[in-house]
């Protein structure tokens, strides 16, 4: 039997999704919960790995049993075996050729700025922060030139592993939410640090370091050294991987409906509101 699972997390303690010898993962975390209720190992497959202190609204793993458990076992049962900041929030049996990485065709993420002067306390680790005013107009037309197929050398990390840069960037958007700006991203894949580094080439635009045909000029250099700082991992979520609709996959609550509970801060007007 193929069990899928959508679990969400909060990334600042972990080294990361993936299993490791030196300390603490999600990967790890997961499958000792999971062994409980099985009664066996249950190692488990992930849409997309993430870096150490980056965040999940929902990724989906699968894993294969040969116990049988109400779903509602595989999600109440997980939990109790799950610290507090790793949950699993749904469960569904699964037909024998879905696999939670190779069947997705798209992955979405959301870098989360807080923009104020002062540093946040309440979400420290869960967002980025910029106390200077960030131009937003500036920073959407400097994006526009990653949507698309194109090699984002320039963007990943000098340790990825990826055989080829090439990417296809679907959407890449920005929004302002009062104090809190969200970039969204969604591509047929990433490169490690691929969002990171895409963060903190639009901040320096934003902050009026560069000018906003300095994206363009990054991403044609096709050389990392070229893209500048990384932007921190505490301001990355992975949302969500896209999969066929047979699959039944179900949709994570947007991420915007978290951020209006977290500052109060969504109006009538979403225009770009000053830094206080």
């Amino acid at each position: 039997m193929k069990i899928a699972l959508g679990v969400e997390y909060q990334g600042r303690r972990y080294l990361g999704w993936q299993r490791q010898h030196d300390g603490p993962t999600v990967q790890a975390s997961l499958e000792a919960a999971l062994a409980g209720i099985a009664g066996h190992p249950a190692p488990v497959v992930c849409a997309g790995r993430t870096d150490r202190g980056v965040h999940a609204v929902q990724q989906v793993v699968h894993f294969e049993t040969g116990a049988t458990r109400p779903l509602r076992a595989w999600v109440l049962g997980t939990n109790g075996g799950l610290p507090g900041d790793v949950a699993v929030i749904w469960a569904r049996e699964m037909a024998g050729d879905f696999h939670a990485r190779f069947s997705a065709s798209q992955r979405t993420y959301q870098y989360i700025i807080l923009n104020r002067r002062a540093r946040p306390a309440l979400l420290d680790g869960l967002v980025s922060w910029e106390c200077r005013a960030l131009d937003v107009a500036k920073m959407t037309r400097a994006a526009r030139p990653l949507v698309g197929e194109h090699d984002f050398s320039s963007f990943r990390a000098a340790g990825c592993q990826a055989k080829a840069p090439w990417r296809r960037v679907h959407s890449l958007t920005l929004r302002r939410l009062g104090e809190f700006i969200v970039i969204t991203i969604r591509a047929n894949g990433f490169l490690q640090h691929m969002v990171r580094n895409i963060a903190g080439v639009l901040l320096a635009i934003g902050r009026g370091q560069r000018d906003s045909g300095w994206a363009a000029e990054v991403l044609a250099a096709r050389d990392r050294r070229m893209a500048g700082a990384t932007a921190p991992a505490a301001g990355l979520y992975l949302v969500n991987a896209t999969y066929p609709a047979r699959f039944a996959i179900p949709e994570p609550a947007p991420l915007a409906d978290r951020i209006r509970l977290w500052g109060g801060a969504m109006t009538k007007n979403d225009a770009a509101a000053h830094p206080r």
